[in-house]
């Protein structure tokens, strides 16, 4: 008898310390995505103040070509860069998140097996098959798990592969217009 309230604060202690690790990674998530804003905030303002400078300096109609392409392709590529440091960070941050998940899951699932056979080893004879049927329902669960964690990963490369084939395109197109 003395085992299970032990158990049961064993679980709660696990449970607070997941949930601060879960915190933790979130907090340090936000932390990344607001210094890079404040990086980016600034970088955008000089280098719009720059832009603005050098339009005031355009004196014919002749220059604005030059000026418009020499402005907008590194505006595109720093948007472009922008863009995937923003998916760099939530990327990290979710990965980080499904690792602890993962580890979370994997946990339970062995906890519920061992306190099924240990009720097991107690209860009334005929109640095998409702214990097998338990563990099958944790299995079943187990495999949608990994099924949905497989396709988050393969939805994460194909979101990746997408920011990159945007980022050559824009690259393209913005080359082309100068040319």
């Amino acid at each position: 008898m003395n085992n299970i309230p032990e158990q049961i604060s064993a679980f709660g202690k696990a449970q607070v310390e997941t949930a601060l690790r879960f915190l933790t990674i979130a907090a340090e998530g936000t932390e990344k995505l607001f210094d890079l804003q404040i990086k980016n905030s600034k970088v955008a303002f000089n280098e719009g103040m720059k832009n603005a400078k050098t339009l005031a300096e355009v004196k014919d109609f002749s220059e604005l070509p030059t000026w418009t392409s020499s402005t907008f392709q590194p505006g595109i590529d720093k948007a472009t860069a922008y863009a995937r440091s923003l998916y760099e960070v939530a990327a990290g941050t979710q990965s980080e998140i499904s690792a602890v998940l993962e580890v979370e899951i994997t946990d339970f699932s062995k906890d519920v097996v061992v306190a099924l056979d240990s009720a097991l080893k107690s209860a009334p004879a005929g109640s095998e098959p409702a214990v097998a049927a338990v563990k099958s329902v944790i299995g079943t669960a187990n495999t949608v798990y990994e099924s949905i964690a497989k396709a988050s990963k393969q939805l994460a490369a194909m979101t990746e592969a997408n920011l990159t084939a945007a980022a050559s395109q824009a690259g393209v197109a913005t080359r082309k217009k100068a040319a």
